[in-house]
């Protein structure tokens, strides 16, 4: 997924004769890089379109994502325009359940409940 002018010429080499041998391979990575460029340059007016072209060209795989997508598309074409994340409150979460985790079963309440605030 690096950029081509990025890879060594046995890298370009090599990729040239997988998606020769492959084209569920050749439109994967195509589809792919273009998902990720929507991404890198918050496409979310572009994303309906994406979805489509995986929808109906793409290996199986990308198709489940593609659909996946679809189901949350609000949720994503937001995250692709929209310039706010939820990215700190996501990980203040994940180190909650984290100590939760390795607590359970050893502590009370209110020791979880300490460490999580000195923990801030």
């Amino acid at each position: 997924m690096q950029p081509r002018d990025t890879l060594t010429k046995s890298q370009d080499q090599r990729l040239l004769q997988v998606r020769l041998a492959c084209p569920d391979i050749t439109r994967a990575c195509d589809l792919a890089r273009a998902f990720a460029a929507l991404v890198r340059h918050r496409g979310g007016c572009l994303l309906l379109e994406w979805i489509r072209q995986a929808e109906q060209e793409a290996p199986k795989p990308m198709r489940g994502f593609a659909g996946f997508l679809r189901q949350a598309l609000d949720a994503v074409t937001a995250s692709l325009t929209l310039p706010w994340s939820s990215g700190i409150v996501e990980g203040h979460v994940d180190r909650v359940k984290t100590l939760k985790r390795a607590m359970y079963g050893r502590a009370s309440f209110e020791l979880l409940r300490t460490r999580i605030l000195t923990q801030l």
